[in-house]
């Protein structure tokens, strides 16, 4: 079970930044500032921009910014939006699709587990990892 993907880990680094300007910032400013692919980083904002974290304005001086507030922004709203999920679809013991999830002997405690996991990503709030970032 694959917890965070490149696109999540790009996002957050992304609106942590777009979080801490006071003006709409532009996929090149992004790109420049964090190192990331141009084309990559376009479609990611603009997922986040239908997933309704950011809003974008066009011209000279557009860009993104957030859509809400970063304490209102939970790392599980980001995860969602490009289908992270805890789902595991595969078996721990032969790393297969599972065909046996109604007799697996660890469905529930992984069904407990990911509902746990869940809980904490929905507690961690985009303001929260603009703190981290700066230590």
């Amino acid at each position: 079970m694959k917890l965070i993907t490149r696109k999540t880990d790009y996002a957050v680094s992304s609106l942590c930044y777009i979080a801490s300007r006071k003006h709409p910032v532009s996929v090149t400013e992004l790109c420049g500032e964090l190192d990331m692919p141009y084309a990559f980083l376009r479609g990611i904002l603009q997922q986040l921009q239908l997933g309704g974290i950011l809003v974008s304005s066009k011209g000279k001086s557009g860009g993104f910014q957030l859509a809400r507030r970063p304490e209102d922004i939970s790392l599980y709203d980001i995860m969602s939006i490009f289908g992270d999920s805890l789902e595991n679809n595969g078996c721990v013991f032969k790393k297969l699709p599972c065909r046996k999830q109604k007799v697996c002997p660890l469905r529930k405690n992984l069904e407990r587990i990911k509902r746990t996991i869940k809980k904490e990503f929905e507690t961690v709030s985009l303001k929260s990892l603009m703190v981290i970032g700066k230590e």
